[in-house]
């Protein structure tokens, strides 16, 4: 599909007054998640066969009817049939934040289905498009071993900096850009709370250097809040991160009817016919 994207044009007065508009915009990063960030991943894990369970935790008196039931958190967890990895929604908890958003969607891998533990999570927070994190949980599923380190980090800016994002100039092996600066993806230290199977996740000292992992965000100005952010823990393999970086900075178009409000004059849009 070939549309031109204006980034002024106007909302289509044919509509019915409260009728939503539906346009293809771009770029990407800055697109949003359209309010339907649970909807996008759950129905592309359902479609690749991953059970899904709800679980709910709460308050109930004795001989209180089910329906006053007070929920105190809850959570829909999805788990592959390998039972190898899983996500879940836990906006509902905002268990914590990253870049002052709070989480959305944490994905978690294992190499033993005896295990309890995850050896890697990474997490993503409401905002992020519903593209970029189902095209991560699509090669996430056809992995063979979700834990296995493949590949080095150098895959990583190479799938941005292929469509044009721009290395940084102090940190070129390590972070790449948009060029309007209004995203970033950088290997650094992974920030507290991520969990992770390396050691120095949990042992690292205030004055020592902890693992590092990759982290993106989008800032559409300086010092603005956040449209979305993602941590991948230590252990992630740099080729799933890959995915994902491939898919965040990928020139297609996405459908949209809601716009973020922080970036809705930065975005090209054409209407959807």
């Amino acid at each position: 599909m070939e549309a031109l994207l204006n980034p002024h044009f106007p909302l289509d007065p044919s509509l019915p007054r409260g009728a939503l508009s539906a346009y293809w915009v771009g770029p990407r990063h800055l697109a949003g998640d359209d309010g339907r960030l649970y909807d996008a991943v759950a129905d592309t894990l359902a479609g690749l066969g991953w059970t899904s369970l709800t679980i709910a935790r709460g308050r109930r008196e004795l001989d209180e009817p089910l329906e006053d039931r007070e929920v105190l958190r809850s959570t829909v967890l999805h788990i592959s049939p390998d039972a190898l990895r899983w996500a879940q929604w836990v906006l509902p908890d905002e268990p914590f934040q990253l870049g002052g958003l709070p989480i959305a969607w944490q994905v978690s891998a294992r190499s033993d289905a005896s295990s309890p533990l995850a050896e890697w999570s990474a997490y993503f927070t409401a905002g992020i498009p519903g593209e970029v994190l189902t095209d991560f949980l699509l090669a996430f599923d056809e992995c063979g071993h979700p834990t296995a380190a493949l590949t080095g980090p150098e895959v990583v800016l190479d799938a941005v900096t292929t469509q044009g994002w721009l290395r940084d100039a102090d940190e070129p092996h390590s972070t790449a850009m948009h060029a309007t600066f209004t995203s970033r993806l950088s290997f650094g230290e992974v920030p507290p709370l991520i969990q992770d199977a390396d050691p120095r996740a949990l042992t690292t000292e205030p004055d020592e250097t902890g693992p590092f992992g990759w982290q993106a965000w989008a800032e559409p100005a300086m010092g603005a809040p956040y449209v979305w952010a993602a941590s991948f823990g230590a252990s992630v393999p740099h080729n799933l991160v890959a995915a994902f970086a491939a898919s965040l900075s990928s020139n297609a178009p996405v459908l949209r009817r809601v716009l973020p409000e922080s970036t809705r004059d930065r975005l090209l849009r054409a209407p959807a016919i």
